[in-house]
């Protein structure tokens, strides 16, 4: 019965992938059980954030439910999208200047920094680290911070993209011009997952003392 549930799950998912936007009719007719049966399963899959649905309307009467796979639910199948990306970075280390790559990847966390608030640098230390780590950890990223002493402490526990950086580390560059730029303030790299740590750490030293010498 497991297998079963399993089997069907699969081909609507399937099906969903190939046809894109699907009816509860369309789908019980390309996966062979009734409508009911496909209901709970698009409900499952719906909890699961992996189908969501919209409205169509065709003149008058009641408008049509279409179903389709969201950004998750397309990433369950197997894609080359790393590989394309290593190819790419080994094409452009081999024919573009390493310093003109290290600007590229700076200017795009520089682009980055465009989504957050323009008034960034007035806020609180602590407020700016919250809104950092907010944001970030809807791109993947899993972070938190800490306090100790003058210190600001940075911990970042995985990257989203780790497998880039083991072969082509100046990738990192991203993660630092960003934070530091977000948070108008120089950081220091003390950990890195790449080099073998458990995980990568950033140091925002004196920050503390700067800020009572600025209220005096």
């Amino acid at each position: 019965m497991i297998e079963e549930t399993k089997s069907t799950r699969q081909r609507v998912l399937d099906t969903l992938l190939t046809q894109q936007h699907c009816t509860i009719n369309e789908l019980a007719e390309a996966v062979g059980i009734n409508p009911i049966s496909v209901r709970h399963h698009i409900n499952r899959l719906e909890a699961e954030g992996l189908v969501t649905s919209t409205e169509q309307r065709y003149g008058v009467g009641r408008p049509r439910r279409l179903y389709s796979l969201t950004e998750i639910g397309r990433e369950q199948y197997p894609t080359r999208y790393l590989w394309l990306t290593l190819k790419i970075l080994d094409q452009l280390k081999e024919n573009v200047p390493q310093q003109v790559i290290d600007e590229m990847f700076s200017q795009i966390a520089l682009d980055l920094v465009t989504e957050f608030p323009d008034n960034m640098a007035s806020l609180p230390v602590e407020k700016r680290l919250d809104l950092l780590i907010e944001k970030l950890s809807e791109e993947g990223f899993q972070l938190d911070w800490e306090r100790k002493g003058d210190q600001f402490i940075i911990h970042e526990a995985s990257c989203p993209y780790l497998h880039i950086v083991e072969t082509h580390p100046e990738v990192c560059i991203v993660d630092q011009t960003l934070i530091s730029t977000v948070l108008s303030l120089p950081i220091e790299k003390v950990e890195c997952i790449v080099q073998g740590d458990a995980q990568c750490t950033f140091v925002i030293p004196n920050v503390i003392s700067e800020e009572k010498e600025k209220d005096e």
